[in-house]
């Protein structure tokens, strides 16, 4: 269903012989791995969804572009080879044009069952980029202009990011060698507190440390933009605060509508409008729920999106999937400790657990769907725009050298 997508075969690291130079894992379709689910619309609302897909430019907050195996209890194993494999194919039939890629992050357990280790990071993010500059459909992303080459030539561009900051232990340098690599944006602290500041599963958040107010002060002077998706309230406000340009939710939603860590109050998320950052709705697995929708359903997820748009207003929203290829809700299970996924839901009322979200499986199938949604919905082209993608270059117009 991609849009006039130049996309030419190639495989993840098919430049090396597979099982001699590097173990083979055996990976689930790309799309179809479940059944797909497309929301139905009428023959004008189609054509006007293929046209909007063509026109305007889509930007992931928030992705996972990776396969993961087929048999997940080769996760781990797979994980310390450090060479996930991105899923070209499966993203070229997506409407998306940019991708936020958040890299192994809170998995990357390559040498450390605890991950977020500053080698493995580097190993990571280095092997990914290798095998980036052997193809030429996806892109490397380091300014805006790139984006609107992707579009323009029927290919994605990829925006290496991490997650949290654990790995700058106390080298504020550290910023400047990860822009030097390609890292655009950065998450202040995952859900556990770093030498930053607190993230969303610590019980006591102190806000932002002394270091922490240095590192802010050089991603604003480096260009490269700051995540506060999986930080404490009270870090947040202070980062929002101190913080020279726009903050990014990448992935979150409206804590008022499903009450979870994961998810942000109303004053941190006008907050960040105010500031003139914008906020990227989250549909991973058993994140945005609503008491109206305890389903995690492309409904409960656009719930989120509609709330927050008439909260903070259609120029600060914008969509973080935070979906990859293969079994998320298996993933989660594997690292349920490494991903804080019960501090997560913490305070949260009672919820069935789904085999994955029907309509956001993954991020080819949630682009489509969530273009299908609006047009369903008659948002008007206007605001469309905004939302695939033109509030999110306003604000990197600020932030990005």
């Amino acid at each position: 269903m991609g849009i006039n997508k130049k996309y030419d075969g190639y495989e993840a690291y098919q430049y090396l012989e597979k099982g001699k130079d590097y173990k083979a894992f055996k990976f689930p379709k790309g799309v179809g791995r479940v059944p797909e689910y497309y929301l139905p619309l009428n023959a004008e609302q189609e054509k006007r969804a293929a046209e909007i897909a063509e026109k305007y430019i889509f930007i992931s907050l928030h992705e996972h572009p990776v396969f993961f195996p087929e048999d997940l209890g080769q996760i781990f194993e797979y994980n310390r080879e450090g060479r996930q494999a991105a899923a070209y194919e499966a993203l070229s039939k997506s409407y998306l044009d940019v991708v936020f890629d958040n890299l192994m992050d809170g998995t990357c357990t390559i040498s450390s069952k605890n991950g977020w280790k500053w080698n493995d990071v580097l190993h990571d993010l280095g092997m990914r980029l290798c095998d980036l500059a052997h193809q030429d459909f996806v892109i490397r992303c380091e300014k805006v202009d790139d984006m609107v080459r992707a579009h323009r030539e029927g290919k994605v561009a990829l925006v290496p990011t991490v997650e949290g900051a654990a790995i700058l232990e106390n080298e504020v340098e550290r910023v400047e060698i990860l822009y030097g690599f390609g890292v655009r944006m950065m998450g202040i602290t995952y859900s556990e507190a770093n030498s930053l500041g607190s993230g969303l599963k610590e019980k006591n958040d102190g806000g932002l440390t002394a270091l922490g107010y240095k590192v802010v002060e050089r991603m604003n002077k480096v260009g490269m933009a700051i995540d506060c998706s999986h930080v404490g309230d009270n870090t947040t406000m202070d980062v929002i605060e101190v913080s020279t340009k726009p903050v990014f939710l990448s992935h979150c939603g409206a804590r008022a509508i499903w009450n979870s860590r994961r998810l942000k109050p109303d004053h941190v998320l006008k907050a960040c409008a105010d500031k003139g950052g914008v906020i990227g709705i989250e549909a991973a697995p058993h994140t945005t729920l609503t008491v109206n929708n305890p389903e995690h359903s492309i409904d409960s997820f656009m719930e989120h999106f509609e709330y927050i748009k008439d909260l903070v207003g259609i120029d600060h929203v914008a969509f973080g999937p935070d979906t990859l290829y293969g079994d998320h809700v298996g993933l989660h299970h594997a690292f349920a400790s490494n991903l804080s996924i019960r501090s997560s839901h913490e305070g949260s009322a009672e919820f069935s657990e789904v085999e994955y979200v029907r309509g956001l499986e993954n991020p080819t199938e949630a682009s489509i769907n969530i273009v299908r949604w609006l047009v369903k919905h008659n948002y008007s082209d206007k605001d469309i725009e905004k939302v695939l993608g033109g509030n999110i270059i306003r604000a990197l117009k600020d932030t990005w050298i």
